[in-house]
């Protein structure tokens, strides 16, 4: 699955009107104009938002590298004139890496890791950290089709089944031939119905070749 996501801040401030009263300096458009108590609390609440909004898409792009894309704002004009940033988001690239599932599990960690970076996720940034997941499950099921059944045809993955299923047939032969014998058979220590079993266990154990932890 191919996709590019929106990792987004909180939701915009909505518009507050401006009333005219208890004048306060401000300056606006290069003129000293009043601001009304109500105004001031407004560019207080902007000045927050906006450095608030600016650290929550700043810790996507950080965290997100060479998968995030640039940070676009959305902006606010405040009663003092100035604009403030009251939203935004940061692009973020959750497309699979053809063919390499390992890798694509490694840029997924990433892309998951950007989703959630900021102290607040917005629910944007959970489903984009949702699709990533999902993304590392299906490499992760890729990445274990490979190794079981991609393995050389003489490795010792490919023959495992069969060379156990040849030693059990021996050690049933051999054990046939044992109780047929007689009491030689308790002598050579015959394996009953459960040794065989822990034979057989040692057997996969001996032949089985170690495997590297699977990234999660």
């Amino acid at each position: 699955m191919s996709s590019v996501g929106a990792l987004s801040g909180l939701p915009s401030m909505p518009q507050a009107s401006a009333s005219a009263s208890a004048p306060a300096p401000q300056k606006n458009g290069g003129l000293n104009q009043p601001l009304s108590k109500e105004e001031q609390a407004q560019v207080a609440k902007l000045k927050a938002r906006d450095a608030e909004v600016r650290a929550h898409e700043q810790a996507h792009k950080n965290v997100g590298g060479q998968y995030a894309g640039a940070i676009s704002y959305e902006f606010q004009k405040g009663p003092d004139g100035r604009s403030y940033a009251v939203g935004g988001e940061v692009p973020i690239d959750a497309s699979e890496i053809a063919g390499d599932p390992e890798a694509t599990i490694e840029k997924m960690r990433i892309v998951k890791a950007a989703a959630l970076a900021p102290a607040e996720p917005s629910a944007q940034d959970r489903k984009v950290a949702a699709l990533a997941d999902a993304q590392m499950m299906k490499a992760q099921a890729e990445l274990n089709t490979q190794r079981t059944e991609g393995a050389a045809p003489n490795s010792p993955e490919s023959m495992l089944s069969g060379d156990l299923n040849q030693k059990l047939a021996e050690m049933r032969e051999t054990a046939r031939e044992e109780q047929e014998a007689g009491a030689a058979n308790q002598a050579q220590g015959v394996a009953a119905p459960f040794d065989l079993m822990a034979y057989a266990q040692g057997v996969y154990a001996s032949t089985t070749p170690a495997t590297p932890a699977s990234p999660l």
